[in-house]
């Protein structure tokens, strides 16, 4: 749901108010560009894609509407518009775009180190167990915990059900105590 100045900045950009579109930009472009990255891998064309998607956005925010939640609709277009610049450009064919999530969808010490202070240890060990979860899971975990998207919004970027966001993430979770209960498990059986 909007809050009155999401609603207001969203409507002064679907009138067409250019501060309204410079905001949403600047607010979004950083996650979204981390977002494609972790999709294509591409630097050159997640940007080329972005630019685009803006553009877009703003050429046709006269057949837009209405948002629930910003965030959610622009994560929900971007993805389907990098797909769809994927496929256009035969970067990736309809099998390879499902696999480049595969490939690319990982953690770094950088998003762990602005999301939380940790120490060099323990963010290496986090990055190990979290990159271990597999690319649909890293992207939920990616979606919910570091670009703050809830369930519903989750979904509807990645195109699956409330269900499967919730079984997604549950299983991840389960992997993660697992993992890390063996690790301390072995931790303490060394000593």
């Amino acid at each position: 749901m909007l809050d009155n100045k999401g609603e207001t900045l969203w409507f002064l950009f679907l009138e067409g108010n250019a501060n309204a579109f410079s905001s949403i930009f600047k607010m979004y472009y950083a996650s979204l560009h981390s977002y494609g990255l972790k999709i294509c891998g591409n630097t050159e064309v997640t940007e080329d894609s972005l630019q685009n998607f803006f553009i877009y956005l703003y050429e046709n925010r006269n057949t837009i509407g209405k948002v629930n939640n910003i965030k959610a609709y622009l994560f929900v277009s971007f993805r389907r518009a990098l797909f769809t610049h994927l496929k256009k450009e035969r970067i990736f064919t309809e099998l390879d775009s499902k696999n480049a999530i595969d490939t690319n969808f990982e953690f770094s010490h950088e998003e762990l180190t602005i999301k939380h202070e940790f120490s060099i240890a323990q963010r290496n060990v986090v990055i190990n167990i979290l990159n271990t979860l597999s690319p649909r899971e890293r992207e939920v975990i990616y979606l919910k915990y570091y670009s703050s998207l809830n369930t519903s919004d989750i979904s509807e970027a990645m195109d699956i059900s409330y269900q499967s966001v919730s079984n997604t993430l549950q299983k991840a979770f389960s992997k993660l105590r697992k993992t890390i209960e063996n690790d301390m498990l072995s931790s303490i059986l060394k000593k």
